[in-house]
């Protein structure tokens, strides 16, 4: 995993970051760079050695990670997406910097990129994880302005108050014509309890990216995909179970297939999630032009 070392990090980080008595740092010297006072990510305690996330991530292993991967397969559309993500980057820089946004968990179908000898990652999220190399609040990026290649930021936006100004700050820190790759939820279920806020329609996806030219944008996975969430959460409710609610899941881990018999616009109607792929510009989308955007089949 070609992660940029800790001096590449420091060498991007704003002014206003290094002020004062400078980040906090956790256990392993992984640094912290919130501004508390803007954030909603609470201060550590002096005691505190590690920012944890507030979720539990179970690691998956043996039947059980055979069993994820048959209900949640790798999708093709990421791959594809991702492999344009990584033309597109290289044709302006052969050593492209690309920044993850929540990379605590390296994001479904971003192998590609990750293994990628000429690609440097910067990675950070708001709890401590092997992958990333900064704790950081997307609401205020803590890097300077047009120092990256590209940023992918792969089912996060649903989890930050503000998507507005994340989508912001994601501009500010790519350079002049870099490049947006971004996974977001439309038809699923609260996941993640009380950390998760919003849901976007393809069309509004488009929106929140629109300080950016389009290079593609659609469903990154369909209503095959939505019907296994909504059996998941059914089951789930009726049994009180999350157990329960996995299991049934399982037993329609089929319906994901028919997402490929679907055409486009309606997989776009019904999208579990959406994707934009898309170059930074100097100008915006307009109301109108969002309209006329529309790709879905109604």
């Amino acid at each position: 995993m070609p992660l940029a070392p800790t001096e590449a990090i420091r060498d991007l980080i704003r002014d206003d970051f290094k002020q004062g008595t400078g980040p906090s740092v956790v256990n392993g010297g992984v640094p912290v760079y919130v501004h508390y006072e803007d954030s909603v990510i609470e201060p550590p305690k002096p005691t505190d050695i590690e920012v944890e996330s507030q979720i539990h991530r179970p690691a998956y292993r043996g039947p059980i990670k055979f069993l994820k991967r048959l209900a949640s397969p790798v999708k093709k559309v990421t791959l594809r997406n991702v492999d344009r993500f990584l033309s597109e980057m290289k044709a302006l820089n052969p050593n492209p910097r690309v920044l993850i946004v929540g990379g605590g968990s390296v994001g479904q179908g971003m192998g590609e990129l990750y293994e990628d000898p000429n690609v440097q990652i910067f990675a950070f999220d708001i709890y401590q994880s092997p992958n990333i190399q900064f704790v950081a609040d997307a609401h205020d990026i803590p890097m300077q302005d047009d120092v990256f290649d590209g940023v992918v930021i792969q089912a996060v936006l649903e989890h930050v108050l503000d998507p507005r100004q994340v989508a912001s700050e994601i501009h500010r820190v790519l350079k002049p014509g870099g490049l947006i790759y971004a996974e977001t939820p439309f038809l699923q279920q609260v996941h993640e309890g009380p950390y998760d806020f919003t849901r976007f329609t393809e069309s509004g996806h488009r929106y929140l990216f629109r300080a950016f030219d389009r290079i593609d944008s659609g469903a990154s996975a369909g209503p095959g995909v939505q019907f296994m969430w909504s059996v998941d959460y059914l089951f789930r409710g009726l049994f009180r179970s999350r157990t329960a609610g996995k299991v049934a899941k399982l037993c329609v881990f089929w319906a994901q297939y028919l997402d490929r018999l679907i055409p486009e616009p309606y997989r776009v109607d019904g999208a579990s999630g959406v994707f934009f792929l898309g170059r930074k510009s100097d100008t915006k989308l307009q109301p109108k032009e969002a309209v006329a955007h529309y790709q879905g089949a109604q």
